[in-house]
């Protein structure tokens, strides 16, 4: 893998124009956020070793490294995913390759259901820890053998979403006057939305907020030893006895609440 992240990085360091310090991976219908970086050069994944091209509406597929405000970012307007066929080490690789074209703080956004029925679709919930459900039963990142030079064989998890970047996005969002949820994010594989009876599970477990991303890129920025920032944008509510959730739904939610989401990651990053 290390030889493959050194490919990855000498395609993207060929054609950008700055050096990044802050990695963004938009989720569903969020890929608008970075069109009006500066300086940018976008660097599509089929030219990017290691990247694939994702199948999924609300996904470009591009990187796009400039400058967003004053500071230098990587945007990845787009994931692929576990339920799109890829293993978990393909799913994170991206993380890897943040890392080493010089990103050491990583902001993971994800479109995601919300599980507490006083919340509202198009809430936004910042992400204070996380349930890897796949990860618990054996698909993980990290599994496998470790490589020292990419980090521990054994890295601890508990508090990755804690650090000095969660009051700043407190402080952003209350000034803009946003609502900003706190809440634990589970991932599940997909692409099947949960059932009823998993929707009553989940909320036994302390979840607030179910999604198909995002854990197994933490785990890696974590394991990398990059700083994490997270946020779910709810766009449906996952309650037993509500409609079943569509991802045209998903999209639209994505679209509408661009304007708020944008100004928030504006506003984090002008601290940074």
């Amino acid at each position: 893998m290390y030889e493959l992240i050194e490919q990855s990085r000498a395609a993207i360091a060929e054609r950008i124009l700055v050096k990044p310090r802050v990695g963004l991976i938009l989720g569903s219908g969020l890929g608008d956020l970075a069109d009006d970086l500066d300086q940018v050069a976008v660097v599509p994944y089929a030219d990017i070793p290691g990247f694939h091209a994702p199948k999924v509406p609300g996904h470009r597929g591009e990187l796009a490294v400039g400058l967003m405000g004053s500071c230098p970012v990587a945007v990845m307007r787009g994931r692929f995913h576990f339920y799109e066929g890829y293993s978990m080490q393909e799913v994170a690789f991206p993380v890897r390759v943040l890392k080493a074209i010089g990103c050491d703080t990583l902001i993971v956004t994800n479109a995601a259901g919300g599980l507490r029925p006083d919340w509202q679709v198009g809430d936004i919930m910042q992400i204070s820890d996380q349930i890897f459900l796949p990860g618990m039963i054996g698909n993980h990142p990290l599994r496998g053998e470790n490589d020292e030079r990419l980090g521990p064989r054994f890295p601890g998890v508990v508090g990755a979403f804690e650090n000095d970047l969660v009051p700043i996005a407190h402080a952003v969002a209350a000034t803009q006057g946003t609502t900003l949820r706190e809440g634990v994010y589970c991932m599940l594989s997909g692409p099947s939305f949960e059932s009823a009876a998993e929707i009553r599970m989940l909320r036994v477990w302390g979840a607030d907020a179910v999604g198909m991303s995002t854990a197994p890129e933490v785990i890696v920025a974590i394991h990398s030893g990059m700083r994490v920032l997270g946020f779910s944008l709810i766009t449906n509510l996952a309650i037993p006895d509500g409609s079943p959730a569509n991802h045209a739904e998903v999209l639209a939610t994505g679209e509408q609440a661009q304007p708020r989401f944008s100004a928030l990651i504006h506003g984090i990053l002008a601290h940074l």
